[in-house]
């Protein structure tokens, strides 16, 4: 810490290069932020509490695969199970084909079956009594303004109805609430609908599933319970794969992107850019310098403290871009998630270990060869300009 202000000075003896240097690592830590929250977002998609006691059950095929509505009987007779609900993927649009929303056809007992979602009674009444009537996600509300009430008209992008059109018109009876903001972030963002209307209205459904949700008495039983769910279908052509919530949601989201491969390849993309930058400023910053470092040695600094300085330089540039940088993602991502609709998490402490562990890495990476350079530096010859 004697040196503190040496190495200070030192960091901004070229200002103006130093704040482009500081720039380019808060962006960089500003990204990482803001990708390792959707990362962590997409990871703990299914993670929760009632979440295990959930399994899915759908196609082994692939999960655009049908399933006939048959199942369900042999389903809820396995031992273990509670209760079984089913569920199609509709395909919605809202106003414009490109504006897909996440919508679901859906059994009567399907939110029964989530009971980290409420519905107020009154609505939960009127949904079950009325053919045409949806849920709707308190976000999707807010967003486009919605009220119980209202018609919602919908494009479904698969479906169409008998008369070949894809326009379908529903009525708004209900909001999803997620009790815990923690859990249940998805059906912020859903609309649910009836599965008989639905397979009446369209003729290329005919009483086919999309998948079966259901739910377990024993969460250590899960296994078993999966297993002999599959084994109803075994040897047939509409054989099924039994998986918890959180794994086949995560192989939902893998089938249409590897998301930890994305985030891993641009952050990676990104570092490396980052030491390149940040090594060619502390190249020059000590090339610059060469004849300072020499009197320093000539002055009674060892080529030990030399070196140091030259390594907590590097390092304290990484530290302030990406200290500053990270604190900019933990202040945009609640903003940036309330926006969206995006169940962001915030920035926890895990990313700031993580950070500040690449920040220090970077730092000593980049640091090393300029320092060593400056320890090995030959007093005459640098003082004689050679």
């Amino acid at each position: 810490m004697k040196y503190l202000h040496l190495i200070w000075a030192a960091l901004f003896r070229r200002k103006t290069r130093t704040i482009l240097t500081l720039v380019s690592i808060i962006a960089a830590f500003l990204l990482f932020g803001m990708l390792d929250a959707v990362r962590t977002s997409f990871d703990q998609a299914g993670k929760s509490a009632n979440g295990a006691e959930r399994l899915q059950t759908g196609s082994k095929l692939s999960f655009i695969q049908t399933l006939p509505s048959s199942l369900e009987l042999p389903i809820g007779k396995v031992p273990g199970v509670k209760a079984v609900a089913y569920a199609n993927w509709f395909g919605g649009a809202y106003q414009d084909p490109h504006n897909q929303i996440f919508s679901f056809a859906v059994s009567p007992n399907y939110i029964d079956l989530f009971p980290e979602v409420e519905v107020p009674a009154a609505q939960r009444k009127a949904f079950d009594e009325t053919r045409t009537g949806v849920l709707v996600g308190e976000d999707l509300a807010a967003k486009y303004h919605w009220k119980v009430g209202d018609k919602l008209p919908l494009q479904s992008t698969i479906f169409p109805t008998h008369d070949g059109s894809k326009n379908w018109s529903f009525d708004i009876v209900g909001i999803l609430h997620p009790k815990d903001k923690n859990a249940g972030g998805m059906f912020k963002q859903l609309i649910l609908l009836h599965w008989k209307y639905f397979d009446d209205s369209t003729p290329y459904n005919r009483g086919s599933v999309g998948w079966y949700v259901s739910r377990v008495s024993d969460v250590n039983q899960a296994d078993r319970v999966a297993k002999a769910i599959d084994a109803i279908s075994a040897n047939s052509d509409h054989e099924t794969r039994t998986q918890t919530e959180q794994a086949a949601t995560a192989n939902w989201i893998k089938q249409l992107a590897d998301i930890g491969l994305i985030v891993s390849s641009i952050m990676g993309a990104v570092f490396f850019t980052l030491m390149l930058l940040s090594g060619n400023t502390m190249m020059m910053a000590v090339r610059e310098r060469t004849s300072e470092l020499a009197v320093l040695k000539t002055i009674g600094f060892s080529s030990a403290s030399v070196l140091g300085m030259v390594l907590a330089e590097s390092v304290l540039l990484l530290l302030i871009g990406g200290v500053i940088g990270l604190g900019i993602a933990t202040a945009l991502i609640p903003a940036v998630a309330a926006g969206s609709g995006l169940g962001l998490p915030p920035v926890g402490a895990g990313n700031w270990v993580l950070g500040i562990v690449l920040m220090a890495v970077i730092g000593l990476v980049v640091g090393v060869i300029p320092a060593v350079r400056a320890m090995r530096l030959n007093i005459v010859d640098a003082l004689a300009g050679r």
